[in-house]
C-alpha cells in the first residue's frame, strides 16, 4: 500500500506544483491585491474607519454563549470563534515558516499587506453572507458564497459559479485541507514524541468524528472555548522566546523590511525572480492563514444573529487582524529572531548554504518553529513538545471549522439531504487519517490548488455585489 501511495505522490507532485505556480504567480496575487484594494477604496478604508467598532464588538460585551437562545444560529462571538478556528491553523505556524524559508523574511511584509487589504475583503464577504443567508423550516441557518453568488448572477452563470465553488470548497477544505492539518499534527508529534504518524491520524480522526456528528451547536461549543485557550498558550510561549531574544528584535524587523524589497540577497536569483518569490509566498501563505477572499469564513459569519450585516462585517475584520497581525506575526518574529539573527543556524548564511540546508531537509516548514523554541529553551525536548501541542490545538480547530464549511456546501448541493452529509463526514474522516501517511509537500500542493480555485468565483461575485457592500459600510453612520 505504501509503495502505491509513494508512486502516486511522485507522479502528482510535479503536475500540481506547476499548476499552482501559474495560479499563484499570475492569478492569485492579482485577485487578492486587486479585490482587497478595490473594497478598501470603495468602502473608504473600512478596516481603518471601523477597526475600533470591530474591537468593541468582539471584546466588549458580546455574549459568549449564543446556543439555542440565538434563534437557530450562533452568537456573534461564536460565529467569529468558528471562523478564527478555521483561520488560525497550520498556516500560522507551518505556513508562515514555509513562507520565510522559501521567500525569505520579507515574505512576512507581503503577508501584512495582503492581510490589511484582506480585512476589507472579508468585511465584504461577511456582510454579503449575512445579507443572503437563508433560514429553513427547522430554523437552521444556511449561508455563504454559494448563496451570494446566486444573488450576484440570478441566472445560469450564477448557478454554475455556486456549484463550482461548492465543489472546490468541499475538496479544498473538507478533504484536502483536513489532510494538511493531520499531516502537520502527525509530523510535529513524531518530532516531539516519536509517535508513528498512523497512530496520530487514527486518534485525530476518531475525535473529529465525535464532533462532526454533533452538529453546529457542538462545533460552536468547542471552538468558543478552544480558540481563546490555544491563542493564549501560543502567544505566551512566543512572548517568552522574544523576551529571551529581545536584543535581536530590532534586527528582525530590519530583515523583514529589507528582504521585502531585496530578497535576492538571501534566496538568490535576480531581483525580479526573488521579489516575485517573496510576494508570491506572502500571498499564498497569507491566503492559507487568514483566508480573506477565499470564501471559507463567510459560512461561519452567516450563522451570526446580529442586528445588521455591518455588525458581523466589522467583527470579521478583527478575525483577520488576530490571525495575521497577532498570531502569525508571533510565529514570524520567533522564527526570524531565533534562526536568522546572531547565533541562529541561518545567521549570515550564504545563498548556497541557505539553499542546501533547506533542500537537505535540515530545516523544514514543519520543524522550523520547533527548532526556534529549542534553541532558546534547550531543556530536554521542551521546545518540540510545546510547538507540537500548540500545532495540535491550531490544526484540530481548523479541521473542525473546515469540516463545517464543507458540510454547508454539501447541504447546498444535495438540498439538505442527511445521507449526503453523513457520507461527506465519513469521507472527510478518511482523508484526515490519510493525511497522516502522505508526504508533506504533496498535501500542501493539493490544498493550495483547490484553495486557488475557490478564490476565482468568490472574487467575481464579491465585485459584482460591491454596491451592496458599500451600502452596508455606511450603516454605522448616524
Amino acid at each position: 500500500m505504501l509503495e502505491a501511495i509513494n508512486a502516486m505522490q511522485e507522479t502528482l507532485l510535479p503536475l500540481v506544483a506547476k499548476a499552482n505556480g501559474i495560479l499563484a504567480d499570475y492569478i492569485l496575487i492579482v485577485l487578492l491585491v486587486g479585490v482587497g484594494l478595490f473594497f478598501t477604496i470603495k468602502t473608504k478604508f473600512v478596516q481603518v474607519r471601523c477597526f475600533g467598532e470591530g474591537m468593541k464588538r468582539v471584546f466588549g460585551g458580546i455574549k459568549l454563549f449564543g446556543g439555542k437562545n440565538a434563534g437557530g444560529g450562533l452568537s456573534s462571538f461564536q460565529a467569529l470563534a468558528t471562523a478564527i478556528a478555521a483561520q488560525v491553523g497550520t498556516g500560522n505556524i507551518v505556513g508562515a515558516s514555509g513562507a520565510i524559508l522559501v521567500g525569505g523574511p520579507g515574505a512576512i511584509f507581503w503577508m501584512w499587506i495582503i492581510a490589511f487589504l484582506g480585512m476589507a475583503t472579508i468585511y465584504a464577504e461577511a456582510t454579503l453572507a449575512q445579507e443572503t443567508r437563508e433560514v429553513d423550516g427547522n430554523g437552521e441557518v444556511h449561508g455563504g458564497p454559494a448563496y451570494y453568488m446566486k444573488k450576484a448572477f440570478p441566472n445560469g452563470f450564477g448557478k454554475f459559479l455556486s456549484i463550482f465553488f461548492a465543489i472546490a470548497l468541499i475538496l479544498a477544505l473538507g478533504f484536502m485541507g483536513s489532510m494538511v492539518q493531520s499531516n502537520s499534527i502527525a509530523e510535529s508529534m513524531g518530532t516531539a514524541f516519536g509517535t508513528p504518524g498512523w497512530i496520530v491520524g487514527l486518534i485525530v480522526a476518531a475525535v473529529s468524528a465525535f464532533i462532526f456528528l454533533g452538529g453546529i451547536q457542538r462545533i460552536a461549543s468547542v471552538t468558543e472555548k478552544l480558540v481563546p485557550i490555544m491563542a493564549a498558550l501560543f502567544l505566551a510561549g512566543g512572548l517568552v522566546i522574544l523576551i529571551c531574544r529581545i536584543q535581536y528584535l530590532p534586527q528582525t524587523f530590519v530583515m523583514i523590511f529589507k528582504y521585502a524589497f531585496t530578497p535576492d540577497a538571501l534566496i538568490g536569483g535576480g531581483i525580479g525572480y526573488a521579489l516575485k518569490t517573496a510576494i508570491s509566498q506572502g500571498a499564498k501563505r497569507g491566503l492559507f492563514s487568514n483566508e480573506a477572499g477565499m470564501g471559507s469564513t463567510p459560512h461561519a459569519h452567516a450563522q451570526a444573529n446580529v442586528e445588521k450585516p455591518h455588525d458581523q462585517g466589522v467583527a470579521a475584520m478583527i478575525g483577520v487582524f488576530i490571525d495575521t497581525f497577532v498570531v502569525l506575526t508571533m510565529t514570524a518574529l520567533v522564527v526570524i529572531t531565533c534562526l536568522y539573527t546572531q547565533a541562529g543556524p541561518l545567521a549570515g548564511a550564504t545563498q548556497e548554504t541557505y539553499a542546501s540546508l533547506i533542500e537537505a531537509g535540515a530545516i523544514t516548514k514543519t520543524n522550523a518553529m520547533q527548532m526556534a523554541f529549542s534553541s532558546v529553551i534547550p531543556y530536554g525536548n521542551f521546545g518540540n513538545i510545546f510547538v507540537a501541542i500548540c500545532l495540535l490545538f491550531f490544526a484540530f480547530s481548523t479541521i473542525i471549522g473546515w469540516n463545517f464549511f464543507g458540510k454547508i456546501n454539501v447541504q447546498y448541493l444535495f438540498k439538505n439531504n442527511k445521507v449526503a452529509t453523513v457520507i461527506y463526514s465519513v469521507i472527510a474522516i478518511a482523508f484526515i487519517f490519510l493525511g497522516s501517511l502522505l508526504s508533506n509537500d504533496l498535501v500542501w500542493e493539493l490544498t493550495d490548488f483547490f484553495n486557488y480555485l475557490m478564490v476565482i468565483p468568490n472574487a467575481i461575485a464579491l465585485v459584482a455585489l460591491y454596491k451592496l457592500v458599500v451600502k452596508h459600510s455606511k450603516s454605522n453612520k448616524k
